[in-house]
């Protein structure tokens, strides 16, 4: 497989500075400067966590070559609201990717994918365990053809285990996890995030996991698994819980806003209806806050000196920040607390993001001019490098739209072409 040519003018920037700025956001093929400019990606994987994995390489450069099922793809391009018939988290989700199609269970779509995984450095994919072996895709086939190759597995369950072969989705690593338990009002139910977070937490992790492997390659020689279980990485996030209960047999209980590790922490509402976030994990931060809200007295209790203490005393702290963020309006209280240099921050919803300055600053969110919807707003790559920036070249394409370039530059005749068409196996 080669990148090919991609797509061009299909993007135009907003992105500032290429050496010290966000991202510019370009049309076309990856610049060779791009930190993983020629490294080849196949995205066998649908909706979240092996996608977004495939995309994080792909804004820094990565040749990602999407493969779709001919006539069900993958599924985030019906998720969540349209226009004109277009999925919109789709453009997030396959930006930077060419697609194809191929039905992988077929004969002619088996060889096709193993003469694409041949030149290829990394698949992804995340089919129920031993799907891809049924398909005589597994990884000793896969690493016949390519023993360089990294081959990225994201389940939910992973592997192995009393529980790989069965459907699961990232909902249900944020049940398993413990993270619904600790989630919500003490005297409420569970609450399970309302967006994938799970599967972006164990996006983020594939992605790291890929170039470790690919470190390892360097200096082996050799491809290798990686074995992502989406139930692991939101655990690992999750912090100390599993040795808090080895050595304490403490299990966190449900607290809301609050914390149980240091106080003030939550949310509280200004004079002008507006829901402002403090949070004082630093014991000099907290100091701080119950000077500006002219509590100091609190300062010398001796519950006072620990975060512990503080969270043991929640109620009282509240209602001394509550009651001095409810009579001024939210501008007054975040000058006030940037000038005692307290942490505070507006609760934002999407239209607040939106026209937020410092996300301006940061670039964070950007334009991506698109053929079939026209100018995008999106966020940018995930974060800025000084020498060698990533960059969206272009917003998530049609289902199939490049398995002809793809197959031709793969080496395919126009006959074989219209035989794989036959089969199905397009």
């Amino acid at each position: 497989m080669t990148g090919g040519a991609a797509p061009t003018g299909v993007a135009t920037g907003t992105g500032g500075a290429a050496t010290t700025g966000p991202a510019a956001v370009t049309g076309g093929a990856a610049p060779a400067t791009a930190p993983l400019a020629g490294l080849r990606v196949l995205d066998l994987a649908t909706l979240f966590a092996g996608p977004l994995a495939a995309t994080l390489l792909g804004d820094f450069g990565a040749e990602v070559v999407k493969v779709e099922h001919p006539v069900r793809p993958d599924p985030s391009r019906g998720h969540g609201p349209a226009k004109d018939g277009v999925g919109l988290w789709w453009k997030l989700l396959g930006r930077n990717k060419r697609t194809m199609t191929l039905d992988l269970s077929t004969p002619g779509g088996r060889d096709t994918l193993l003469r694409l995984a041949a030149g290829a450095d990394v698949v992804v994919e995340n089919f129920r365990p031993g799907t891809l072996e049924r398909w005589g895709l597994g990884w000793p086939e896969l690493s016949a053809a390519n023993p360089r190759l990294v081959l990225a597995r994201v389940t939910a369950f992973g592997q192995h285990g009393p529980y790989s072969r069965r459907p699961g989705f990232g909902t249900l690593a944020e049940a398993m996890s413990g993270f619904a338990a600790i989630t919500g009002e003490p005297d409420g139910p569970p609450a399970l995030p309302p967006f994938g977070l799970a599967d972006s937490i164990a996006a983020l992790t594939t992605a790291y996991a890929v170039m470790t492997a690919l470190a390892g390659r360097d200096r082996t020689g050799h491809g290798q698994v990686v074995d992502l279980a989406i139930i692991e990485p939101i655990l690992t996030v999750l912090g100390p819980h599993p040795l808090w209960y080895d050595q304490l047999g403490y299990v966190q209980p449900r607290t809301g806003n609050r914390s149980t590790n240091n106080a003030p922490r939550n949310t509280y509402r200004s004079a002008d209806g507006r829901w402002l976030a403090v949070s004082t994990s630093a014991q000099s931060v907290a100091e701080r806050v119950m000077r500006l809200v002219g509590r100091p007295e609190l300062i010398a209790e001796p519950w006072f000196a620990t975060g512990s203490g503080r969270a043991g005393h929640a109620p009282v702290l509240d209602e001394a920040v509550g009651d001095w963020i409810a009579r001024h309006k939210a501008d007054e209280v975040i000058a006030a607390f940037e000038e005692a240099e307290a942490a505070v921050a507006p609760v934002n919803d999407v239209r607040d993001v939106m026209a937020d300055p410092q996300y301006a600053a940061l670039g964070t969110l950007t334009e991506v001019d698109d053929p079939e919807l026209g100018p995008l707003r999106m966020q940018n790559v995930l974060f800025r490098l000084s020498g060698t920036p990533g960059a969206i070249r272009w917003a998530g394409r049609p289902h199939g739209a490049d398995t002809d370039a793809v197959l031709t530059e793969l080496g395919l005749t126009k006959a074989e072409i219209t035989a794989l068409r036959k089969e199905g196996a397009l």
